[in-house]
């Protein structure tokens, strides 16, 4: 077995969220938790098949987002992965609809941050182990900082 690193481009103004899956419908039922939720909304998602013809199934409503979920899964490799790349949203407004969506095994991460996959690679084929999401702590919350936090909550309109 091999392991390598795959660095995951994510558009300026932008936040991903990567998972894993497991049937067809998956790229149809996702497009329809993200439009019928944030209909504001622009998105590009892409998921890969495990068997059968072994397509990258895309949606969404942003050309550029959707070809980046392609070019992501691409250099990742591995099966029943899926990437949504969203913009003018952010995944906690979705992150709950997407983990009960019934062909979801699982969310490696949903950020804005620098995000690297781990991948293993078989003679079978490859698969995700884990992300990396963002930078390792620089250390504790500060008073200033916790003012900030929470100044910053309420500017995003998610605190009152």
């Amino acid at each position: 077995m091999e392991f390598r690193t795959v660095k995951i481009e994510i558009p300026e103004e932008c936040n991903i969220i990567l998972g894993q899956t497991h049937f067809i419908k998956t790229a149809e039922d996702l497009y329809e938790i993200i439009a019928t939720t944030i209909p504001q909304a622009q998105f590009g998602l892409a998921f890969t098949e495990a068997s059968g013809p072994c397509l990258i199934r895309t949606e969404g409503n942003d050309s550029g987002l959707v070809s980046q979920c392609v070019c992501n899964l691409q250099n990742i490799g591995a099966g029943h992965v899926f990437c949504i790349l969203l913009q003018n949203a952010f995944p906690i407004n979705i992150l709950n609809q997407i983990k009960n969506c019934p062909e979801v095994c699982r969310v490696f991460c949903a950020t804005a941050n620098p995000v690297d996959v781990i991948v293993a690679e078989t003679d079978q084929g490859k698969g995700i182990m884990g992300v990396i999401d963002g930078f390792a702590p620089r250390g504790i919350e500060t008073p200033e900082d916790k003012a900030h936090r929470k100044d910053f909550l309420r500017k995003i309109g998610y605190k009152l």
